[in-house]
């Protein structure tokens, strides 16, 4: 009997043992459960949150972001990165900006009549125009200036954001080929010596607002860490054995010859950088490109002179966000003009 007991207390024991053990799992995977659901809560609520705070569409970061996913799509051309959706639209910084049949900003491209000239803008978001209305952007406004003058023109506007030299070119002599301008304009722009990410990102960066805003922020610390100016910058990016300068001049060299081989002029405009225009550093980046487009028989125009005397808060999109604003369009166009018109 004393060994039955003793069994059958070991039993209970053993049950109980096995209770607590039970009831201590169901605790961890409750809290486990209970951890989950907070996170994903909270992060659920930063994102509506920041949604609805970025509603007002006064922050570039998330509105170049928007960008992206509402007007570019990846390209089959792996030297292209991304292009834009044809016949898309969206309001961005408060300005709508659609595509064309061509991915070009702007409407359709009417056929070109007998003797009439069509200048192709090639370049990045100065180009396109970002934060600027479509009819004050420096196309729209050349487009005008030629009509005031009786000059039946077409100017039309094929710059994409976040392109340099490399993509801009590549995507003429791949894509636009069949609008045969009769002249081009490359508005370039320092980054276009630069190497560029193929983009895209992960599901989370395409997607999440809270994602894209945590990335940027890490990538802005870190990146300040060993940070050197702008000047040194550049420096670096435009000396002689650097990739991306000879990708750039190799790709200028194709599109020149691409002009003498379809009687098709070419401009070189220089924009500046307009973080600082009052004590500009980067005079050397256009004297290289000066040197460039003289090799490579373009028409250089350099609209530094034209937006040197304004401050950023004269000229800028919006604060943070360091894109020429209507008047700098206004100020380039009319820069450029003379030098086009003459023809």
């Amino acid at each position: 009997m004393v060994v039955e007991g003793t069994i059958v207390s070991q039993t209970m024991a053993d049950a109980g043992a096995a209770k607590t053990t039970s009831s201590r799992l169901r605790e961890v995977l409750f809290s486990i459960v209970l951890v989950v659901v907070s996170t994903c809560v909270a992060l659920l609520g930063a994102e509506i949150f920041l949604r609805i705070k970025n509603s007002s569409m006064r922050n570039y970061d998330i509105e170049m972001w928007r960008y992206s996913g509402l007007l570019k799509r990846r390209s089959p051309e792996p030297s292209l990165g991304f292009e834009h959706i044809p016949s898309a639209s969206a309001e961005l910084e408060s300005v709508q900006i659609r595509t064309n049949e061509w991915g070009l900003r702007g409407g359709p491209v009417p056929p070109l009549a007998p003797g009439q000239r069509r200048i192709l803008f090639l370049g990045s978001s100065i180009t396109l125009g970002w934060g600027v209305p479509e009819d004050e952007t420096l196309t729209s406004r050349l487009r005008d200036m030629f009509a005031k003058d009786g000059r039946d023109t077409q100017v039309l506007n094929a710059g994409i954001g976040n392109y340099n030299a490399v993509r801009y070119v590549n995507r003429f002599l791949m894509r636009l080929q069949g609008l045969h301008p009769t002249d081009i304009v490359v508005d370039g722009f320092v980054r276009d010596a630069e190497s560029l990410d193929p983009g895209g990102g992960n599901f989370l960066l395409r997607n999440s607002e809270l994602a894209v805003t945590i990335w940027i922020a890490a990538t802005r610390f870190f990146s300040k860490a060993g940070a050197e100016s702008v000047e040194d910058h550049y420096r670096a990016v435009y000396a002689p054995d650097a990739p991306g300068f000879v990708a750039m001049k190799d790709a200028l060299r194709r599109l020149s010859q691409y002009g003498k081989e379809h009687n098709v002029r070419i401009y070189f405009a220089m924009t500046p950088d307009v973080h600082d225009l009052v004590d500009y550093k980067l005079g050397f980046v256009h004297d290289i490109m000066k040197s460039i487009a003289a090799e490579n028989g373009f028409i250089y125009v350099d609209l530094l002179p034209a937006m040197s005397h304004l401050t950023p808060a004269e000229l800028w999109a919006m604060p943070g966000d360091p894109h020429p604003n209507a008047l700098g369009h206004e100020r380039m166009a009319e820069a450029l003009y003379p030098a086009l018109k003459i023809p």
